[in-house]
């Protein structure tokens, strides 16, 4: 039997991305791989035969600590669309060659939905074909919309950066006693998950945002108005957390209307969304005449591993972990999902779904987690986010700034 394993990591990286990465590692390594492989750059630079030898670069204990504290993609990553094998075998025919090559007995994705295609395409082209090759899906996206897992590795971490510097641009709105709205744009192409993450930041010191607009619920301009006049009328300072896909009732991106950047990635998503906020903040200074402001949270809400949640990156870990487990278990065709079996206190543990069930599917935030007016969240969007930001992992500081790992 191979006893060699490969593992690969694909779309929008997160804080904690690279801890699934370790996780998998030392597990595949503790049950007896001979040799844990990395694809660079995913299943794009797999077909180009770019690996590396995981063994040669984690080769210590503190290589797997600064890992597991350091953002983005160590290995590299890639928006690589896998065709259908029955109208183009050729990828397929490559890959498992290589698998054959390097005497892999697992291949590990971490990724979102599209990796989960991936995933889904490959274990069920390997059971075509006859092959012994396992292949396991590990989730990871700050965009929390995976189905079958009740919530992602990367979520936490990105929520726990939204609430933070939310809390301190409230802060700061409010050093002067004059009437101005700050809208800040958060990321979320079809969920609201991270935008709602916005109520986090409200508490005993913190009013939190007065708006929450979501992509769930389609965007009424004049009802969306009248709702900041009315607050304007008892607060001078007013705050808006907006996700970047909010959308018209017709489906047209608010974003759209101030910018023709509409190019799609290989999986047909629109590679950019941006402008949401600086059209709200147009609209509400032309209609209402007062001052506005956009911030764009950008891609700083998922690279922020200085305010990664050590919740997030235990479960990112042990995400991993249980992928490796589950290929060596004699599993295929599955993606690791994360369990939740309480509240209070919070519980959470691993378990294996059909990735065929994940694959190219979205998980929207519940309409009853939403306000009756479509413009903030409910409790109950608050009593599943708050967990999933506790606690901390310290940075390893080297110079005043934090130590990475890359290749």
């Amino acid at each position: 039997m191979a006893k060699n394993v490969i593992v690969g990591q694909s779309g929008g990286p997160t804080a904690v991305i690279n801890s699934s990465l370790a996780g998998v590692y030392k597990t595949a390594r503790s049950l007896g791989a001979d040799t844990v492989y990395g694809m660079k750059y995913g299943i794009e630079g797999l077909l180009k035969e770019e690996m590396v030898d995981l063994d040669e670069l984690l080769d210590d204990r503190m290589s797997i600590e600064l890992l597991k504290r350091t953002p983005s993609s160590y290995l590299g990553s890639c928006r690589y669309k896998l065709p259908d094998p029955d109208t183009d075998s050729a990828p397929f025919v490559k890959l498992f060659n290589l698998f054959d090559k390097y005497d892999i007995c697992a291949v590990f994705y971490i990724g979102g939905n599209d990796s989960m295609d991936t995933i889904a395409k490959l274990s069920r082209y390997a059971a075509r074909v006859g092959s012994s090759v396992r292949f396991i899906g590990v989730p990871k996206t700050i965009d929390n919309d995976l189905c079958l897992t009740d919530h992602t590795p990367g979520y936490g971490s990105a929520a726990k950066y939204i609430a933070t510097i939310l809390k301190e641009v409230i802060r700061d709105s409010s050093v002067y006693n004059l009437r101005s709205v700050t809208v800040a744009e958060i990321m979320g192409r079809h969920a609201g998950w991270l935008a709602g993450a916005a109520c986090l930041a409200a508490g005993e010191d913190c009013e939190g945002p007065d708006l929450i607009l979501l992509p769930e619920v389609p965007f009424d301009e004049e009802k969306f108005l009248a709702r900041v006049d009315e607050l304007q009328q008892r607060k001078p300072n007013v705050i808006i957390a907006a996700s970047e896909g909010v959308k018209t009732a017709g489906g047209v991106y608010l974003c759209d209307l101030v910018s023709t950047a509409g190019q799609l990635d290989a999986f047909g998503h629109k590679a950019v969304l941006s402008g949401t906020s600086r059209y709200l903040s147009e609209l509400i200074h032309k209609r209402l005449n007062c001052k506005s402001r956009a911030i764009e949270f950008s891609t700083l809400q998922r690279c922020a591993s200085h305010l990664a949640s050590r919740t997030d990156v235990t479960e990112a870990y042990a995400a991993g972990g249980a992928a490796a487990a589950a290929a060596f278990a004699g599993e295929t065709g599955r993606m690791i999902a994360l369990k939740r079996i309480g509240n209070t206190p919070y519980q959470c543990i691993t378990e294996s779904v059909d990735v065929q069930q994940v694959a190219n599917l979205e998980k929207k935030v519940p309409l009853d987690w939403i306000a009756p007016d479509g413009m903030h969240v409910t409790a109950a969007f608050e009593e599943y986010a708050r967990p999933l930001i506790l606690d901390e992992l310290t940075p390893i500081y080297v110079n005043g700034t934090p130590r990475h790992v890359h290749l």
